[in-house]
């Protein structure tokens, strides 16, 4: 059973950092591509970033270039994303993706893709003083 599990929200005050992971169990991330997204109340789904298992590249939404980052480990089946410098526009529901095997190698360059396989149940962050 293919299951994703988001850590590491919580309440953070403006300038401040959160790591939060997504723990895979079910298939092994090494040859997909991941992602993760965010809702806010409110407001549409938004492609935070996402990172190809191929040669597609990684994507990040110019609300969060340069302060956040994605990343893998895929000896522990996780992925991360460093989220520094937040800002109290980041407050949302942060969830973690996972897209099957034909997008490998899918060019990023535009977004991530909204046809992911498996999505976690979300992690709240919420950026305030």
């Amino acid at each position: 059973q293919v299951q994703l599990v988001e850590s590491g929200g919580g309440l953070v005050q403006p300038g401040g950092s959160l790591r939060l992971s997504c723990a895979a169990s079910g298939f092994s991330l090494h040859d997909h591509t991941i992602g993760w997204f965010r809702q806010a109340p409110g407001k549409e789904r938004e492609g935070v970033s996402c990172s190809s298992s191929g040669s597609g590249g990684t994507y990040y939404a110019d609300s969060v270039k340069g302060r956040f980052t994605i990343s893998r480990d895929n000896a522990k089946n996780t992925v991360y994303l460093q989220a520094n410098s937040l800002k109290p526009e980041d407050t949302a529901v942060y969830y973690c993706v996972t897209y099957g095997i034909l997008y490998s190698n899918y060019p990023l360059v535009r977004g991530c893709p909204y046809e992911y396989d498996y999505w976690g149940q979300g992690t709240q962050v919420t950026v305030s003083s």
